[in-house]
C-alpha cells in the first residue's frame, strides 16, 4: 500500500496524495537538452509561466550543468544565474513553488533567502560538506540524489557490485545522517544517468518500488536523458515519447514526484493515470 507524504512547504503542508510535477529550468548555456536552456528574464519568466500553466507543481532551478562530462562553474557564476531568476520568478509568480538545483551550501542559502522552497542536490551532501548543517538551519525540504563520482567523470566506467543494493545503501545511510541532524523533510532521487550505465538505469527502474522500504517520497528524473536516446538511436529532441513512457512506468511503481522538461505531456500522462484508479 502507498503512503502518502507531506512537505513542508513555506509553514504549510504539501500532501503528495497524486504524484506531482516539477519543471526544469536549466540558466546554463550547456544543459544536454538545448531546448531546455534559458538565459534572459524575458526568456526565464516565459518559460517558467507555460509551465505553471501546463500544471507544474514545483519549478526546479539550475544554474549548473550536470551532464556527464561536464565542466566546473565556479561559485560566484552559479550565483549570478539563479538568485535573480529565482527573485524574477517569485516577483512575477508569488505563488510558486521554487526548487533550487545546487550542491554548493552558500548557493542554496542564497537561494532559499531569493524564495526558493527545496534544495535539490545531486551530489547526495558529497559536493560539500556543509550542505546538511545548511538544511538544518534552513528547515525546508531537501532533495537527495545518489551520483556516483562527479559530473566531469560519473560516466567513465561506473561500477557496482548490484546496483539496486548498492543504490539503496547509499541512500540509507545519507538519509541515516541526516535524521540524527534532525532533518527528516527528505525527498530520494535514485540518480539515473549519474554514474550509471544503460542497464544500471533500467536495472533501477525495474525495482523501484523496492525504494519505497527507505520511507522517504521518491524523485525520478529521467526527462529526455541518454537512457532514452541511446536505447533508441535518437537524439534527446527526439526523446519525448520515450520520457513519457518511463515516467508512466515509474508513476506506476509509486513515485511520487517526476521532473520533467515537458510539464503538459507530463500533465497529461498523469491524468490518464489517474483514470486507471491505480494511483
Amino acid at each position: 500500500m502507498k503512503r502518502s507524504y507531506t512537505l513542508n512547504i513555506n509553514g504549510e503542508l504539501m500532501i503528495l496524495d497524486s504524484p506531482k510535477i516539477m519543471g526544469i529550468l536549466n540558466i546554463t548555456p550547456d544543459s544536454f537538452y538545448s531546448e531546455s536552456r534559458v538565459s534572459s528574464e524575458s526568456e526565464i519568466l516565459s518559460r517558467a509561466e507555460k509551465m505553471l500553466l501546463n500544471g507544474a507543481d514545483f519549478l526546479d532551478i539550475g544554474g549548473y550543468s550536470s551532464k556527464p562530462g561536464a565542466e566546473d562553474v565556479s561559485e560566484d557564476e552559479e550565483m549570478n544565474r539563479v538568485i535573480p531568476a529565482i527573485s524574477a520568478v517569485k516577483k512575477a509568480f508569488p505563488e510558486t513553488v521554487i526548487s533550487i538545483d545546487t550542491f554548493r551550501s552558500s548557493v542554496a542559502m542564497a537561494a532559499i533567502n531569493a524564495g526558493a522552497s527545496l534544495v535539490n542536490d545531486i551530489s547526495g551532501g558529497d559536493g560539500d560538506p556543509e550542505m546538511f548543517h545548511t538544511v538544518k538551519k534552513l528547515k525546508v525540504p531537501y532533495i537527495i540524489m545518489h551520483m556516483q563520482g562527479t559530473p566531469h567523470t560519473m560516466q567513465n566506467n561506473p561500477s557496482y557490485k548490484n546496483v539496486v543494493q548498492d543504490v539503496y545503501k547509499a541512500l540509507s545511510l545519507k538519509l541515516n545522517e541526516l535524521k540524527l541532524l534532525g532533518v527528516t523533510d527528505v525527498i530520494v532521487d535514485v540518480g539515473f544517468g549519474f554514474g550509471k550505465t544503460l542497464e544500471h538505469n533500467y536495472d533501477l527502474l525495474a525495482n523501484l518500488d523496492y525504494f519505497h522500504s527507505l520511507d522517504a517520497p521518491l524523485l525520478v528524473g529521467m526527462s529526455r536523458k541518454s537512457m532514452i536516446y541511446k536505447a533508441l538511436d535518437i537524439t534527446p529532441e527526439e526523446s519525448l515519447n520515450g520520457t513519457v513512457v518511463l515516467n508512466t512506468i515509474a508513476t506506476q511503481k509509486g513515485a511520487q514526484i517526476v521532473r520533467v522538461h515537458d510539464v503538459k505531456e507530463a500533465k497529461e500522462m498523469l491524468r490518464l493515470y489517474s483514470l486507471t484508479n491505480l494511483s
